[in-house]
């Protein structure tokens, strides 16, 4: 069957679009570039806004049509395939296979059943055939973890990803070796919550063993997201910082910064605990990295607890952050009994927390000026004079495109700083080249 795979959302479906591709692999898919050549679509969903549920019924209204106009299997899968919302969407767009983040694996009985196959249940093991490593990629994406086990009154993360469950570390190590032995130099554990891994199996690592023994195998780099600060363990910390292999980059989301937000959210932790961790983070690792995800006015926030979120900010000083005015998704606690504020408010003060991350992102920035970074180079950007790559810290680097010809690893002297980049020259190039100023 020829097969083609549109996928929105997260990280964690990019990798879930993988696992899916080495299922369908195992039992004769060929995959196509465009829907007009495809015998089976299959649309991986996300349900965190109402943005992309939006992109996918306009998508499906779409594939509908060209069912009616030839022979064609469409399919759903993801996080919006496990709500009712999703499915309501399914039964209007006559979607044949509709696979809830839990039953992927199912995907080859779905296709061999030649008739419409809903399957929304949860598995207990999280297992599935080895995906294939990508040839000739130096970066690559491995699940760990899922599910989550919090509640965050505003996350449907729960109920469309269930409860957590760890990945086998054997399976895990196994798929990290073979993406090390085909020259991937960077893999990013994924997890909805990484840092919680193990605590649900008897016998299993705890997060921070587990970061060791992978270190163990030598891959250049390894990063995870995202993280809990509740999880977020001294143990976790020091594994780090004793793990070299490790990247001193951390994204741990903070969501607000006044307590009484952080109640009304559910989010288990309150502002002095949330400092407390950085502390401990930037002790072990004083050139730490460190990115967060804020959400701008939730239901109840008053301006005084929003200065309370930009005193944090400051408090912290991040390198970078997610910021996201709050967006009410159906079947949460939050939609059900919390008044939504005015959108205007909502985006007065998100405007003003992005000027504040620009300043912070500016200074922290700036310190990087004059060092030089190992730079993951990844290929020419757009305008082709620059070539693109990321620090071990996830800042975006462009170097001349003369200096880096090749994707792979290079030392690079950081010699400006933007809100949002660093730009350098390879170190110790043959073939130097001026970098314009750019505004900051």
């Amino acid at each position: 069957m020829k097969t083609h795979i549109i996928t929105y959302g997260c990280q964690m479906n990019e990798y879930d679009t993988h696992l899916v591709k080495s299922e369908l692999a195992s039992i004769g898919a060929e995959f196509v570039d465009t829907v007009t050549d495809a015998d089976f679509v299959l649309v991986n969903t996300c349900a965190v806004r109402g943005k992309p549920v939006e992109k996918v019924r306009t998508l499906l209204g779409e594939l509908r049509k060209e069912k009616g106009k030839r022979n064609l299997m469409v399919g759903m899968m993801g996080c919006l395939a496990q709500l009712e919302e999703g499915q309501q969407i399914a039964r209007k767009f006559e979607v044949d296979v509709l696979l809830g983040p839990g039953a992927l694996t199912e995907i080859g009985r779905a296709l061999e059943a030649k008739n419409r196959f809903w399957d929304l249940s949860f598995r207990e093991e999280l297992t599935h055939h080895l995906p294939p490593a990508p040839q000739g990629a130096l970066s690559a994406f491995v699940s760990i973890i899922r599910g989550c086990n919090h509640h965050c009154t505003y996350c449907i993360v729960p109920t469309t990803r269930g409860p957590e469950v760890s990945r086998h570390p054997d399976l895990i190590l196994r798929e990290l070796q073979a993406l090390k032995d085909v020259g991937v130099v960077e893999v990013t554990l994924l997890g909805q919550n990484v840092n919680s891994y193990g605590n649900d199996q008897e016998g299993f690592p705890k997060f921070g063993e587990l970061l060791r023994k992978i270190g163990e195998i030598g891959l250049p780099r390894v990063k995870f997201t995202t993280s809990h600060p509740v999880n977020f363990t001294d143990d976790v910390v020091a594994a780090m910082a004793e793990t070299p292999q490790v990247c001193g980059y951390i994204h741990l989301p903070v969501q607000s910064g006044s307590n009484r937000v952080l109640r009304r959210m559910a989010r288990e932790y309150r502002r002095e605990w949330y400092l407390d961790r950085i502390r401990a983070i930037r002790e072990a690792m004083p050139e730490v990295v460190l990115s967060t995800d804020i959400i701008v006015g939730f239901p109840g926030e008053t301006e005084e607890d929003f200065q309370e979120t930009l005193s944090l900010y400051d408090e912290v000083g991040y390198d970078s952050a997610y910021m996201f005015i709050y967006s009410p998704r159906p079947g949460t606690p939050s939609y059900k009994h919390f008044q939504d504020l005015p959108r205007e408010v909502k985006v007065e003060r998100l405007q003003r927390l992005i000027e504040r991350q620009k300043e912070w992102s500016f200074k922290r920035n700036g310190r990087w000026v004059g060092k030089t970074v190992e730079v993951l180079v990844r290929g020419v950007a757009k305008d082709e004079q620059y070539a693109e790559g990321h620090s071990r810290g996830n800042h975006p680097v462009l170097v001349p495109a003369s200096q880096a010809r090749h994707p792979g690893l290079y030392q690079v002297e950081i010699k400006q700083a933007t809100p949002h980049m660093l730009l350098g020259e390879v170190a110790g190039a043959t073939e130097a080249a001026t970098i314009p100023l750019l505004m900051a």
